[in-house]
């Protein structure tokens, strides 16, 4: 990692330099301190590594004494060490450092009046830290972590910018940020408001007047009765959002406004932050769906660094040459390279036809399943070796009802779960559940080699899966310790691990940032194109459903009712059907291929719709 953080500076003076340590994950009471031990500086005598609070306590490295060796980063058994150099000038841009060894922002990112701002890049780059400090909730030092300065010093620190009158104009209360945080999981426990209705919770902030129309726009009326303790977490978001947009404010943050959303969710609260901006509102969306930031966003920042270390803050660039930029990996006018790889989206092709020539490895017949308030019908589908199919349709629907039965975890009423492949063999099965538990009493490599035995350490693994998630530095981890994220990609190579003839994913995408979707994309279709297995993946992104599947099968009916399949379909006639129930149409980036959603009522939103082109291929 440190590695290729500062290849683009290869060759020039680097005078400043950044160590940082995890010391959640530090465990020197297990260790020989192999960071001391062997630090060529402590070696000469500097007391550039100091265990301070002792030695069961994590150290201390000396950033002015460090010569950047990093062989303290190969050394350390548990990889909780980074040290990674950067170009002198980004010194007098730092904005804000956690902690001495700790994470470093440079730069933040600058609002336009009226306009709406997206902040895209990996997780752990300071996304979220920008806009805490850009709404007053978090106060920039300016990387000053035991002298902090003081607001007067930090507004004169970003004299001469765009940033100096806003956070003049936030400190004399002409300005009202409101956030809406990235965290809506912990409403249900707060005392205070858990065993109220979300009409009382909305009343009560709304500011605007915009609640009625808020109420309808957030399709809030089924559940507006119901206690904030009983919602799901789809419907804590809509809560959330609305609670953030009824309240009169002049600037606005959205931080992952799309998490536990379905696809016509994420396009209702695009709608919904565009109408916003409409009012004059200026608007902040931290975002990892690309269709949905292509389709709210005038402008975009994106952050790139070291997740966990560092991150800097780009200049904002028009929305399709922004996210064109990042997927590309290089900034031009800024003439950095921050990613080895060029993300593309792949055009149509022969995938628009059926795997008619193509070996069969499963067939399914019809099946129902019924409980006491919902019933999904299932049609039969065919699937080939090699194949991925995507599953689309809204929450509460059933995709993962039939995940399930797949998996042979629910038995249908009607119907019979296939046990067979079509040569004969009994059907192997490996499954990644949509909530993961995380009581795993071991680290990721137990986990993983329980999961597929030494298959985990083969070349081959290591290098299509483990590698390709960004595993490799958490293998000696606790599972108990992951993040959401990280636990999200060890399940997904838990689940590539094991030898299967059918690999089941429910939303492997979530928690992950977009580096890490394609990344998990990748490794996915890698596996099953090479063994020449199937999978079929729950997805709510359409970018990623596009990304990954070269099939379809959509869900139709009526969320929380009824639920019924299409049979497993080519991928352009599957996301015509969907996107036609959503009442959306995409058309393709001519440089990057990737989908962009149209705007509705444009011209070429209509053209696509007459012709029944909702989910344009192009040349």
């Amino acid at each position: 990692m440190t590695e290729t953080a500062t290849e683009p500076y290869k060759g020039v003076d680097i005078p400043m330099r950044i160590a940082v340590l995890d010391r959640n994950r530090c465990r020197p009471k297990d260790c020989s301190h192999e960071c001391q031990r062997f630090c060529p500086r402590v070696r000469t005598g500097d007391e550039t590594v100091v265990f301070e609070d002792g030695p069961d306590k994590p150290p201390t490295i000396v950033e002015a004494l460090c010569s950047g060796e990093a062989i303290c980063v190969k050394k350390c058994p548990y990889n909780v060490i980074q040290i990674v150099n950067l170009p002198e000038e980004l010194e007098s841009d730092t904005s804000h450092r956690y902690s001495v060894n700790g994470f470093k922002l440079f730069r933040l990112p600058i609002p336009k009046e009226a306009r709406v701002l997206g902040l895209i890049g990996p997780n752990g780059v300071g996304k979220t830290t920008a806009i805490r400090a850009l709404a007053s909730e978090l106060k920039p030092n300016l990387g000053r972590v035991e002298d902090p300065p003081e607001w007067d010093e930090i507004i004169r620190a970003y004299r001469g910018s765009e940033l100096q009158p806003l956070f003049e104009r936030i400190q004399n209360g002409e300005v009202v940020p409101i956030l809406k945080p990235q965290t809506i999981t912990d409403l249900p426990k707060v005392p205070t408001i858990a065993d109220k209705p979300i009409s009382d919770l909305l009343e009560s902030v709304d500011s605007s007047g915009r609640l009625e129309e808020m109420k309808d726009g957030m399709n809030l009326a089924e559940i507006w009765d119901r206690p904030i303790k009983f919602l799901s977490g789809g419907e804590l978001q809509r809560v959330a959002i609305t609670a953030a947009i009824v309240r009169e404010g002049d600037i606005y943050f959205f931080d992952e406004p799309t998490a536990y959303l379905d696809v016509r969710e994420r396009l209702r609260v695009g709608r919904a932050i565009r109408d916003l901006a409409e009012l004059g509102k200026t608007i902040i969306v931290v975002e990892h769906d690309l269709s949905i930031l292509d389709y709210v966003s005038d402008l975009v920042c994106m952050f790139y660094g070291s997740p966990g270390v560092y991150g800097i803050v780009s200049h904002p660039h028009g929305t399709r040459v922004g996210v064109n930029i990042f997927l590309d990996g290089y900034i031009p006018d800024e003439n950095m390279r921050f990613r080895d790889t060029v993300i593309s989206f792949k055009g149509m092709t022969a995938q628009d036809e059926q795997y008619t020539s193509s070996e069969t490895l499963i067939e399914y017949g019809d099946m129902k399943k019924k409980f006491e308030d919902f019933e999904l019908e299932i049609r039969g589908g065919r699937v080939a070796k090699g194949q991925l199919v995507g599953i689309l349709g809204p929450n509460g629907i059933g995709k993962t009802t039939f995940v399930k039965m797949l998996a042979g975890e629910l038995e249908p009423d009607e119907g019979e779960i296939p046990t067979q492949t079509a040569a004969g063999f009994d059907l192997r099965i490996s499954y990644k559940p949509q909530y993961i538990e995380q009581d795993y009493p071991g680290n990721v490599r137990m986990y993983l080699r329980e999961a597929g035995g030494n298959t985990v350490d083969t070349a081959d693994f290591k290098t299509a899966v483990l590698r390709k998630l960004s595993l490799e530095h958490l293998i000696e981890h606790q599972v108990t310790d992951l993040s959401g994220g990280e636990l999200q990609r060890a399940a997904i190579a838990a689940c590539l691990a094991q030898d299967a003839d059918i690999y089941l994913f429910d939303e492997p995408s979530a928690f992950l940032d977009i580096e890490q979707r394609l990344a998990s994309s990748d490794a996915i279709r890698r596996m099953i194109q090479n063994k020449q297995k199937t999978a079929f993946v729950v997805e709510h992104s359409i970018l990623m459903a596009d990304y990954l599947s070269d099939s379809m099968v959509v869900f139709g009916g009526t969320p929380g009712k009824k639920g019924k399949t299409s049979t497993v379909t080519t991928l352009r006639i599957g996301m015509n059907a969907f996107l036609r129930q959503m009442g959306v149409t995409f058309r393709r980036d001519p440089q990057t291929g990737r989908p962009r959603v149209n705007k509705g009522g444009s011209q070429l939103d209509q053209q696509q719709k007459a012709s029944g082109d909702y989910y344009y291929i192009g040349k």
